[in-house]
């Protein structure tokens, strides 16, 4: 918790640096408003990270033409709070919003649509509506496949969840057959002990 600390105390610093050095609605002050919303995110103070990225949004409106990939990024990660917060609504509308920027500014391979659908199949998980869940998880692995090397951890995560769903729905031959992919992916792409590996082998 120390560490956080510091980090929140350093990006205030920063924030209050650029309060006397920049202009209003500078995109600078968008990021540290960012960074600071992680931080509170990673310490589980959903409230104030929320407050964080929304402020981080409102000048990234005002800063940015509207369909540039850093509002992508700031609907992204209030999506992420909110489902953090089990509010699985507010979640998918704004990682919806999140994808349909990317889509307009993105290459349709870029890692970061794949990650707006890994995220909204992820909302669909927690709410249960797993046919949905499938559906944008393997939309997610289809760009990954594309845009990563293959044997690229985050592969092994799409298989995972792919896994994970079809576990749900009662498919454990499919369910055994996408956990299989994952944990050989791993084996080739990360340490032996890295904490993955015990996802994978539950």
């Amino acid at each position: 918790m120390g560490e956080y600390s510091k980090a929140i105390s350093s990006y205030q610093r920063s924030l209050e640096i650029r309060k006397i050095a920049l202009p209003p609605n500078h995109p600078d002050f968008a990021q540290s408003y960012n960074n600071i919303g992680l931080v509170y995110n990673n310490m589980g103070e959903y409230s104030k990270a929320l407050s964080s990225y929304e402020q981080s949004l409102e000048i990234r409106k005002i800063a940015l033409p509207p369909n540039h990939p850093d509002l992508a990024t700031s609907y992204n990660n209030i999506g992420l709070v909110y489902n953090n917060m089990g509010e699985y609504s507010k979640a998918l509308s704004s990682y919806e919003q999140s994808l349909e920027i990317r889509k307009i500014a993105l290459p349709p391979n870029h890692p970061d649509l794949a990650t707006s659908y890994n995220n909204i199949g992820l909302v669909y998980n927690n709410m249960g509506e797993y046919s949905k869940a499938l559906s944008s998880y393997e939309r997610s692995l289809e760009i990954f496949k594309v845009a990563l090397p293959p044997n690229h951890p985050d592969l092994a995560t799409s298989y995972y969840n792919i896994g994970s769903v079809y576990s749900h729905m009662g498919e454990y031959s499919k369910a055994i057959s996408s956990y299989q992919r994952s944990l050989e992916i791993r084996k080739i792409a990360l340490p032996p002990n890295h904490p993955d590996f015990a996802q994978s082998y539950n």
